[in-house]
């Protein structure tokens, strides 16, 4: 599978991000898609984006969703659509409870629309990432006014909890699927998170305690999901219909420190992917897929081979793993500098002026995933 980078959030810096149109993905959405498929790949994630497409209180513009999702059929390529990518509409913030009906509202317009347009069934991501949205939006300013609240006096309002903003995004996301579900009974859903390792920085009982506790809160939104934790928000084990999971080379570091443990180097503090994934299906009985997988600059080609190796011991351990998303398909700008790029992707983005007007192929990185995709 593929996934094109849909953030939507406005960042630190109160800049509004919109990938999709940064890279050009929604005027080359064709040729896009038609180059996803000569490769290979069947499947494609996407964004639809409350923030972009909630165009005042009560009111939608789902015409971007549908767009792909026209361009997608004629391709014969499959959508997993994800519903909220970090960006919540103006008036709302990552604290305020209000944000939960105004979500489910959302959902069920979002599936209204697609609902005609796609085959089924219909496979929706309600929120993405919920762990790394609240950390990010409860411990750095990296989601801005989403995440940020200053009190009377300028200062911030240390009430603000990274648990609390989780519980939310927990309850938002429950509330749009039974959304979804009283307008397309047939949809199924997939529940995005990181899969990490932490490693202790030495041999200290504490610092040990601390690589576990610390690697425990990758299971707390699932958890949540599940009913397993937290049961008065509603979640049961239904609610875990499909499971995805996000890994990169900086998804394993030790503590204290925070340093990440280098791919690149064979550290050999790092645990297999296939490991990490075999965890994941024993914990929760769940068919799985990677969700998001990729590198930067040099060594593109390389991981990709490393994670499809991993994923094929994955299976051969009995994991029901079905499929891996390279992520992402295009180059994109930096969430906190917009003007720098990350050469991430599949295909680099060719730009005149700082409008993107073309792609250019990363050769070795399209030999591998052809390879792969057989």
């Amino acid at each position: 599978m593929g996934g094109y980078e849909g953030a939507d959030h406005v960042n630190g810096g109160g800049h509004a991000l919109d990938m999709v149109r940064a890279t050009g993905h929604d005027r080359f959405l064709e040729a896009d898609y038609a180059a996803a498929r000569r490769l290979g790949l069947r499947c494609v994630r996407e964004s639809v984006g409350w923030r972009l497409t909630e165009v005042g209180p009560g009111e939608w513009n789902f015409e971007r969703a549908r767009r792909m999702a026209r361009a997608a059929r004629r391709q014969g390529l499959q959508v997993l659509w994800t519903l909220m990518h970090y960006g919540v509409p103006p008036d709302l913030t990552l604290l305020d409870d209000a944000l939960v009906p105004r979500f489910a509202r959302f959902a069920a317009e979002a599936a209204r629309a697609l609902l005609p347009r796609c085959p089924g069934p219909r496979v929706y991501t309600p929120i993405n990432e919920i762990s790394f949205l609240s950390w990010a939006a409860s411990s750095t300013n990296a989601m801005g006014p989403a995440g940020a609240h200053v009190g009377d006096a300028g200062v911030e309002d240390s009430r603000v909890s990274g648990f609390e903003i989780k519980r939310r995004l927990v309850r938002a996301a429950l509330a749009g699927m039974a959304a979804i579900r009283a307008v397309d009974p047939e949809a199924r859903f997939l529940h995005v998170e990181p899969v990490v390792h932490v490693a202790p920085g030495d041999d200290g009982e504490e610092t040990r305690a601390l690589a576990q506790r610390i690697a425990s809160f990758q299971w707390q939104a699932f958890d949540m999901l599940a009913g397993r934790m937290e049961p008065g928000l509603g979640g049961g084990e239904d609610a875990l219909d499909w499971i995805g999971l996000n890994h990169y080379h900086s998804s394993q570091w030790e503590v204290p420190s925070e340093k990440r443990l280098a791919w690149h180097l064979g550290d050999p503090r790092r645990v297999p992917l296939s490991v990490l994934l075999r965890q994941v299906g024993e914990r929760y009985g769940k068919p799985l897929i990677v969700a998001e997988t990729g590198h930067i600059g040099r060594g593109r080609a390389e991981w990709l081979l490393d994670i499809a190796g991993e994923a094929r011991r994955a299976i051969e351990m009995g994991v029901p793993l079905a499929g891996v998303c390279l992520y992402p398909m295009l180059d994109r700008p930096d969430w906190h500098e917009p003007q720098r790029w990350h050469r991430s992707g599949l295909w680099h983005v060719v730009r005149q002026s700082g409008t993107a007007v073309g792609r250019r192929r990363v050769g070795a990185y399209e030999r591998a995933v052809r390879r792969v995709a057989r």
